[in-house]
């Protein structure tokens, strides 16, 4: 006792460490995650190591709780990426171990941050499949199991990982939708492929011959199965109801391949269970169940009440803590139970006296006594031995009494232990879950902060983006300003030289005519100056001949002079209008050398600003080819995009009516049935519908720069082709065998045919002498023996009708012959 109350005093109070946690800063929080995270790859090194023995139970269940503590398997793929998985088999092998551990029992988050990893997984797997024997076989097989599992629970998250759920639950897993217990059925069946298979190949590497569950290779191969074991439990149960469900909703036939593939892999399971039962390694692990002797017969419905769930039990240790405990606490009650005889021996030690007690022989101290006496002396000694056998049994009764209360006290004292453990390790949790949530409201601080910085300099860059573009925008306006002002200035420049052309060609035209006429002019002149020296020196002939005849013609004197006065009067004349003509032909030189400096001057600014017009003209052209380059560039990206846009769509087309054709190899298509009146209505819709492709088509050829008409008629037309492809495999139900062998054949060759046009709607190339005839052709085909259909179909239809009512009669007669009969019940 006084054991069991030191150790409960020495029960730390959890309080104040998780008030000093919650106060702690974010030095003592990193330390902590530093240290936590030292101690996880410390123990997945541990657990996870070349040794061909078992992983020991601590270090996997460390790495689980660990997974629970950081809410994710971060940690564990980070130090899982820094081991050689691919260059050693075992290593590998126990890497599956402990991860198929991680996601039955740890954190929910384990299998969406594992999904990251199912590339590597695979690639591993693959490579593992290349050796025949020994644990590579077994990895690969392992690792294919695994990626199984996760896909599993990705696709159905209902579920968690490690398979247990109530009977509600996996209905609501389901949505009560029959073909969501299909699909889900089929799933489970792979899942469980997956399990047996790596219970037969650990099994197939095993010399079952020998004891190979009592060594260590061989329970490092028999571990993993623990895990099997308990996920095929689970997926075998869940098998059996959802079949008892399915068989409910569905005809037995449609249900066929799923009784078959069940039960294989009941006949495999119930083996596999059998003989994992007779193996020592597993008979103190774990209990196995035992499967019924044949399987559940699922045509049956009252069969699911004989259905017994298979319970896995793991049995408790017996070296576990709490028995010791309890051991300890035994011995030291029974301790307190000797000292009972001590008191007996003082008692006989006082009435016969310590001689007596040493020596009973010794009669010497009562030789003078009587007989009397001594037989008196006998019967009080005879009672009161009586008395202290009495007082002696009382004593064992208040002992045990008092060993039951004591008990019973420790007990109470384990209770309170074991409160106050879970106390602590709640308030550790809740320190824990404080810690998580103040990192994650840190890391969400921080976030806000970069976000908030992020935006503030999105903000800015908006705005100098914003005011860059109103420069350049006013830079822009500024060019075209500038380039309207210069072709202005071009068309005033070229009307100005066109101008300064014509004063030119009209200077030079003068200049011409100026030189022509001082030509004449000269001419004149030298013709008037040769005839006026002709007449002076016939003149001074005269003269001569009158001087030499003066004396003997003095009558004739005075005329001579009158004629000679008129001769130097027309001379004077001559010589004035010889200056006035020099005067012109002067003025009209300085005219002319003016009229040249100007032709130079007006030459030069022309040159000028030809000069500045072809820079600009330049300059211009340079920009105008730059955008015409970027809208070729636009134009060419636009077309791309029109042409992706359209593959798309095609490609998505190609996708439905691919899905429709499938949709009549689903089991599940056979009981959906359809009239031939509906047939034909979709038939003919779709025959438009062909016919508006076609003119979309044609349009598009034509101008490829509208692509939305000839999407809009892609889409239409794949999904009115996907409904007379399905409402033709509906119909076909519904019509003699002939004729359904007949419809469905042309409904596939529709489908074919659509899928042809669309691939040759793909290429450019094959684009504008795409045919639609074919298709038209396998459309009307099946419009034909629609309406061929017609009246067989209707009575088809009256006969389906009766038959579903008289199994509904038959139907409700065997509920009520099945339900148990009441004291007042009559069954008819």
């Amino acid at each position: 006792m006084d054991r069991v109350k030191s150790s409960m005093q020495q029960v730390p109070n959890p309080i104040p460490k998780v008030l000093s946690r919650r106060t702690g800063g974010a030095n003592s929080l990193e330390v902590e995650k530093e240290n936590f995270e030292r101690s996880q790859a410390v123990s997945i090194n541990k657990a996870i190591n070349t040794q061909e023995i078992a992983v020991k139970e601590k270090h996997a269940r460390t790495c689980i709780l660990g997974t629970h503590h950081e809410k994710g398997a971060h940690t564990f793929w980070l130090a899982v990426n820094r081991l050689p998985l691919s260059s050693n088999a075992v290593l590998c092998w126990k890497f599956c171990h402990v991860f198929h551990k991680l996601l039955r029992d740890g954190h929910p988050n384990v299998i969406k941050d594992s999904m990251r990893h199912k590339a590597d997984l695979n690639d591993m797997s693959r490579m593992w499949g290349h050796l025949s024997e020994g644990y590579g076989k077994l990895c690969s097989i392992y690792l294919k199991l695994l990626i199984t599992k996760m896909e599993f629970h990705i696709k159905n998250p209902r579920f968690p990982g490690n398979l247990q759920m109530s009977n509600r639950q996996l209905d609501e897993a389901g949505e009560n939708d029959v073909n969501n217990f299909f699909q889900l059925t089929v799933e489970m069946f792979d899942y469980l492929e997956c399990e047996l298979n790596l219970f037969l190949g650990v099994f197939s590497s095993l010399d079952m011959s020998r004891s190979v569950s009592v060594t260590a290779a061989g329970q490092c191969r028999l571990a993993p199965l623990i895990q099997v074991i308990l996920d095929s439990s689970h997926l075998y149960d869940y098998t059996v109801k959802l079949l008892f469900k399915l068989h409910s909703c569905l005809p037995a036939d449609t249900l066929q391949g799923h009784r078959d593939r069940f039960q294989e892999q009941f006949k495999k399971l119930k083996s596999l269970f059998y003989r994992s039962s007779n193996l020592q390694y597993f008979k103190r692990l774990i209990q196995i169940p035992q499967l019924p002797e044949n399987p559940p017969n699922f045509l049956r419905a009252s069969a699911l009440s004989e259905h017994i769930s298979p319970v896995v039990v793991i049995p408790v240790e017996s070296s576990s803590p709490e028995s010791e405990h309890v051991v300890e606490t035994e011995d030291l009650v029974d301790t307190d139970i000797p000292p009972l005889p001590s008191t007996v021996d003082r008692k006989f030690d006082d009435l016969f006296g310590t001689s007596a007690a040493t020596d009973p022989f010794n009669f010497n101290s009562q030789n003078g006594m009587r007989k009397d006496e001594k037989d008196r002396l006998i019967e009080q000694l005879t009672a009161e031995l009586h008395a202290l056998k009495e007082e002696l049994e009382s004593f064992r009764l208040e002992s045990g009494r008092l060993c039951q209360a004591l008990r019973g006290r420790v007990n109470e004292l384990e209770a309170e232990l074991a409160e106050q453990t879970h106390l602590k390790q709640q308030a550790l949790g809740e320190s824990e879950f404080l810690r998580v949530e103040l990192d994650d409201l840190r890391r969400v601080k921080e976030d806000t902060e970069k976000e908030q910085r992020s935006l503030s300099e999105i903000e800015r860059k908006a705005q100098a983006n914003e005011q860059r573009y109103t420069k350049l925008k006013e830079k822009y306006t500024e060019l075209v300003q500038s380039h309207a002002d210069l072709l202005r200035k071009n068309a005033e420049v070229t009307r100005q030289m066109t101008v300064a052309r014509a004063a030119q060609d009209e200077v030079e035209n003068v200049k011409k005519e100026m030189q022509d006429r001082l030509k004449a002019a000269q001419d004149a002149t030298s013709q008037q100056e040769k005839a006026q020296l002709e007449q002076l020196q016939a003149l001074q002939a005269e003269l001569m001949s009158s001087r030499s005849e003066l004396e003997t013609l003095k009558s004739t004197v005075t005329s001579s002079q009158q004629s000679n006065e008129q001769l130097g009067t027309q001379l004077s004349a001559l010589e004035s209008e010889k200056v006035g003509l020099m005067e012109t032909v002067s003025q009209k030189e300085a005219e002319l050398a003016s009229l040249g400096v100007e032709l130079e001057r007006v030459q030069s600014s022309l040159t000028n600003e030809r000069e500045s017009g072809v820079k600009a003209a330049e300059a211009l052209q340079n920009q105008l080819n730059e955008k015409e380059s970027r809208e070729q560039s636009l134009e060419s990206e636009l077309v791309s995009l029109r042409w992706a846009a359209l593959r798309a769509a095609l490609e998505e087309a190609g996708r439905i009516v691919q899905d429709c054709l499938n949709q009549l190899e689903d089991p599940a298509h056979i009981s959906c049935t359809s009239s031939a009146d509906y047939l034909v209505s979709r038939c003919q819709v779709a025959l438009d519908c062909v016919e508006r492709l076609q003119s979309a088509r044609v349009g598009f050829v034509s101008d490829n720069t509208d692509v939305s008409g000839l999407v809009r008629a892609v889409t239409q037309f794949a999904h009115l082709v996907g409904d007379v492809i399905v409402q033709g495999s509906a119909t076909s139900h519904m019509v003699p065998v002939e004729q359904a062998d007949a419809l469905a054949d042309n409904v596939k060759a529709c489908g074919a045919e659509a899928l042809a046009l669309l691939c040759q709607l793909k290429e450019q190339k094959s684009m504008g002498t795409a045919d639609c005839s074919r298709l038209r052709a396998a459309l009307d085909t099946v419009m034909a023996l629609g309406e061929v259909t017609r009246p067989r179909q209707l009575a088809h239809e009256e006969l389906f009708s009766c038959f579903t009512a008289d199994r509904r009669l038959i139907s409700a007669l065997l509920t009520k012959i099945t339900k148990p009969v009441e004291h007042n019940d009559l069954i008819y």
